[in-house]
């Protein structure tokens, strides 16, 4: 019988509402779905914006095992240092090499299993960051020649560009997730060769909002054209995540279940 792991993946965690309704919901999760190995989105954990190392910390203590990140990631200084601590806390890998922290990661489960997880950004309406894939067709080749098992967070804004690296790495990743636009979308399948892909898994906090922000400031950036403070909403709490079954030896998804919790 074919050994198979299980992955949890919580998408982009929204301020203090985002890390308790993950807090609330986390250990049911990983009973429920008999979850090996769990993976958050926590670039936008405190206040919204970026990652504190005290809030790293809580994620850990929780039972994730690797953290991926954003363009939001660098909002916070101190997020640099957090970065530079720990090599479980990912960083996109495609940022000029002089930023510090890791892009990718390959995770050793008590079980004797090795997962990698690679944290990538788009480039369409983004920054213009080295390709996205050929970087992550480089990064897969050498992860390969430890383990099959392979996640990848694709932190992007346009559709097509995430459904076209989902196509690319089809056969070559366990799983690609799109993160970024905060907004869970109905397309989460199993590719013809095996990779499980969705083009966003979602937010995870505040839905009474603009992508996790208060609504008035969000109108005033439009109406006005001008900055205004981002803050975290607070109603209409909701987990977005989904779950994978993974072949060990063929690194191919044989189950992919998409989860949105309702309104807490």
């Amino acid at each position: 019988m074919a050994q198979t792991i299980n992955i949890l993946f919580i998408g982009d965690i929204i301020g203090k509402p985002g890390y308790d309704l993950t807090e609330s919901l986390l250990k049911d999760l990983v009973a429920k779905y008999s979850i090996d190995f769990c993976i958050v989105n926590g670039e936008n954990t405190t206040d919204g914006k970026g990652l504190s190392e005290e809030d790293s910390k809580k994620l850990f203590n929780l039972g994730v095992h690797v953290i991926t990140g954003g363009n939001h990631t660098w909002d916070r200084w101190d997020s640099r240092k957090v970065l530079g601590s720990n090599r479980n806390i990912l960083r996109p890998l495609n940022y000029p090499r002089e930023n510090g922290g890791n892009g990718f990661v390959i995770y050793d489960l008590p079980n004797g299993i090795k997962a990698a997880v690679i944290n990538i950004q788009g480039r369409t309406f983004m920054y213009p960051l080295d390709d996205p894939f050929r970087t992550v067709e480089h990064t897969i080749a050498k992860i390969h020649e430890q383990t099959k098992i392979v996640f990848i967070d694709f932190h992007a804004e346009a559709t097509a560009e995430k459904m076209a690296m989902g196509w690319f790495v089809d056969g070559r990743a366990s799983v690609l997730v799109g993160t970024h636009t905060h907004t869970p979308t109905a397309d989460a399948r199993i590719l013809p060769r095996g990779t499980a892909y969705i083009t966003d898994v979602g937010m995870t906090g505040p839905y009474d909002s603009v992508m996790g922000m208060k609504k008035e400031p969000a109108l005033q950036r439009f109406l006005k054209q001008t900055p205004h403070k981002y803050e975290p909403a607070s109603n209409d709490n909701r987990l977005c995540a989904v779950v994978a079954e993974v072949d060990v030896e063929s690194g191919r998804s044989v189950r992919f279940e998409h989860i949105i919790t309702p309104k807490f």
